[in-house]
């Protein structure tokens, strides 16, 4: 097993509003499909084997209180921060150090999502 986790779906209520935060916070483009029937925007993996994800709109109900995904802001952690409020979030915990692993934040998206960021030490 190369990654614990393969694929991850944050759920939206407004998958424009949500894409552009994402995008704008980020600085990525994500890419629009639908699958099923089910309206999506897809984060682009870099390389073989990365973990994918992304945004859906489907009937589920975005919240602060269900699992918790950390998005690579690897050596831009803090621009990405700087960012969040900008692109209609909230930082609810501030770049803080995690010893060898690096650092880590959390952000409030547009649909009340709480996600992680994580960027390694350099």
């Amino acid at each position: 097993m190369q990654n614990a986790i393969n694929w991850f779906e944050l759920f939206v209520n407004d998958l424009d509003r949500a894409t552009r935060f994402y995008e704008a916070a980020l600085e990525v483009k994500l890419r629009r499909e639908e699958f099923g029937g089910t309206p999506m925007a897809i984060f682009m993996s870099a390389a073989d084997g990365a973990v994918g994800g992304a945004l859906v709109k489907n009937g589920r109900k975005p919240g602060g209180e269900g699992t918790l995904v950390y998005l690579n802001a690897n050596g831009k952690l803090d621009a990405v921060l700087g960012r969040i409020e900008k692109a209609g979030g909230t930082v609810v915990q501030p770049r803080t150090d995690i010893g060898a692993p690096g650092f880590i934040a959390m952000v409030k998206d547009t649909e009340g999502n709480v996600v992680g960021l994580h960027s390694e030490r350099s």
